[in-house]
């Protein structure tokens, strides 16, 4: 998944606790196995693959993530669309950290953008693509759903007390360390990391942060992010981060886009059931490109 997985976790049992932090890892690498698109052999790749030009039987547990994608996807007004993967490559951020495209070949590119360009056949479990050069791509949900298969076997394996991160920007705080009310993160400033936008705790909680200062490049004065915006094929601008906190991982992972994109006003009116805004700062009148927004249950 292009990013270092990290546990930190307490148990009276040094057996049981090494035993269950190494099992969480494993499903890290079983899933990275499963879903990237760095990787020839994984599954999420063999669809990208064949999908284009004919029915691709998947796992159940591809196939259901698929089906949660397109939910995400229609409840974000297409926000949200793993089908950006041809955007991803003209722009330069597969592999990458960007290029300006000629304007024919972000043409070509939306051609075979949409979630709607995704099939899947229930009975059969099976995926198809509309359109041959669609590709889809899982930067935006891969993490946070790793995240939460990890917490998942550290808490089966009986740790109450655990820490994860996902390549920095997927965190989930699993009960309270010793002594403690539960994990202490912070939100850094990203126009100014020595500055702290807001403390929280996480307990049984994660916390997500999609933003511009990840991955971007400079052309004519204006930054271009790695978050596109598949209903245009730019990316997108107005917001430099969003960070949101909520029981799944997944769900702060992939509502972080959609909020990201589309501003704090739509945030504050689809903000899913049990989220409030905690701090939303911002820059002078009419820079809202400076505005950062933090979400809590």
């Amino acid at each position: 998944m292009g990013g270092v997985f990290t546990v930190t976790a307490y148990s009276r049992d040094r057996i049981q606790l090494e035993a269950a932090v190494t099992e969480s890892l494993e499903e890290a690498r079983r899933i990275d196995q499963l879903l990237s698109n760095y990787k020839r052999d994984s599954e999420w790749s063999r669809v990208n693959r064949l999908a284009g030009q004919s029915p691709v039987t998947v796992s159940r547990e591809l196939f259901d993530l698929l089906e949660a994608c397109l939910r995400y996807s229609r409840q974000s007004e297409g926000t949200f669309d793993i089908t950006v993967g041809p955007l991803m490559r003209r722009w330069g951020f597969f592999r990458g950290s960007g290029r300006f495209p000629h304007r024919s070949e972000i043409r070509t590119a939306m051609a075979a953008v949409g979630y709607q360009n995704i099939i899947l056949d229930q009975a059969a479990q099976t995926v198809r693509f509309r359109h041959p050069q669609t590709e889809i791509d899982p930067g935006g949900v891969g993490k946070g759903y790793a995240v939460d298969r990890m917490v998942e076997i550290l808490h089966q394996s009986g740790i109450e007390s655990a820490f994860i991160t996902a390549a920095g920007s997927s965190l989930y705080g699993l009960g309270a360390p010793p002594g403690q009310d539960g994990w202490p993160v912070v939100v850094r400033h990203p126009a100014d990391p020595r500055r702290t936008v807001a403390s929280l705790l996480l307990k049984n909680q994660s916390m997500a942060t999609s933003g511009s200062s990840e991955k971007y490049f400079m052309a004519g004065g204006r930054i271009y992010s790695h978050i596109m915006d598949p209903r245009g094929g730019y990316p997108a601008q107005g917001t430099l981060s969003v960070s949101l906190v909520g029981p799944r991982a997944i769900d702060t992972e992939v509502w972080a886009k959609p909020f990201y994109i589309l501003g704090r006003d739509w945030a504050a009116r689809h903000k899913p059931k049990g989220m409030r805004v905690l701090h939303c700062p911002e820059g002078p009148k009419g820079q809202r490109w400076q505005t950062t927004c933090v979400w809590l249950p």
